[in-house]
C-alpha cells in the first residue's frame, strides 16, 4: 500500500479509505475538504503535519508503523491524541453500536440469544470504560509527568491497562455474530451492528499500537532511570 504524503489531497485518501473520517475529525477536520493537500488543510487547522500524516498512514496500513518518528514526538502530543481518541470512543462509537443493538433486538423475534449478546456488550463497555477511565485519571497523568522530569526519582510506576483483553472481547462479540447468532432477526440492523464492531475492533487495535509500543515506552524508560 502507498504511503501517504503531505502532497497528497485529503480527498482522494479519503474516497479510497473512508474509515479513516473518524480518525479526522478528532484532529478537528470535518468532510467538506475540497482538494486541498494535507498540508494545506494541516496548516489551515494548526495541525503538526508530520504526526497527523503518521497516525494516518498507521491507521491505513498495519504493517506500517514509524516507531522512530512517534518517539520524536512530546510525550503530551500522543496522550492528547489518544485522549480525543477515547472521547471518540465514549461519545460516538460505543453509544452508535448500543443504539444499533437495541434497534436490532426491538425489531427481531424472540428466538435468539441477541440478549444474551447484548448483555456482553454491555459488559465490554463496561470494561473499556475502567480502561479509560485508568488510563486517563492515573496513566496518562504519569507519563506527562515522566517526560517532564517532574519529580522523577519519586515517580511509582502504574501499569497501564490491560487493551489486550478488551481486543480479545471485542474479536468473541463479533464471532458471536458470525457464528452464534440464532433464530429470526432483523438483516440490515444486524448488519449495521456488527459493522460497528468491526469498525471499532480495527480502531482500537491501531490506537493502541501507538498507546502500548510508544507510551508505555516513554514511560518505563523514564521511571527506570
Amino acid at each position: 500500500m502507498a504511503i501517504i504524503s503531505a502532497k497528497n489531497s485529503l480527498c482522494s485518501v479519503i474516497s479510497s479509505n473512508p474509515d479513516i473520517i473518524p480518525l479526522i475529525n478528532r484532529f478537528g477536520i470535518t468532510l467538506g475538504v475540497k482538494d486541498k493537500t494535507i498540508e494545506r488543510i494541516c496548516n489551515d487547522n494548526a495541525l503538526d503535519i508530520e504526526f497527523f500524516i503518521s497516525i494516518l498512514n498507521t491507521y491505513i496500513n498495519e504493517d506500517f508503523f514509524p516507531e522512530k518518528i512517534l518517539k520524536s514526538f512530546r510525550a503530551e502530543t500522543i496522550v492528547n491524541y489518544i485522549s480525543q481518541t477515547y472521547n471518540y470512543y465514549i461519545h460516538y462509537m460505543l453509544p452508535n453500536i448500543e443504539r444499533h443493538f437495541n434497534l436490532l433486538i426491538a425489531h427481531s423475534g424472540d428466538n435468539n440469544n441477541l440478549g444474551l449478546m447484548f448483555q456482553f456488550f454491555k459488559e465490554l463497555k463496561n470494561d473499556i470504560l475502567q480502561n479509560i477511565n485508568h488510563d486517563i485519571h492515573q496513566w496518562f497523568p504519569l507519563i506527562i509527568s515522566a517526560s517532564l522530569n517532574e519529580t522523577a526519582p519519586n515517580l511509582k510506576f502504574i501499569a497501564p491497562s490491560n487493551s489486550s483483553i478488551i481486543e480479545d472481547k471485542i474479536n468473541d462479540l463479533k464471532n458471536m455474530f458470525i457464528i452464534h447468532l440464532t433464530g429470526k432477526y432483523d438483516l440490515n440492523l444486524c448488519y449495521a451492528v456488527i459493522s460497528s464492531i468491526i469498525s471499532f475492533e480495527k480502531d482500537i487495535r491501531q490506537n493502541n499500537r501507538i498507546r502500548n509500543r510508544i507510551l508505555y515506552l516513554i514511560y518505563k524508560n523514564t521511571i527506570n532511570k
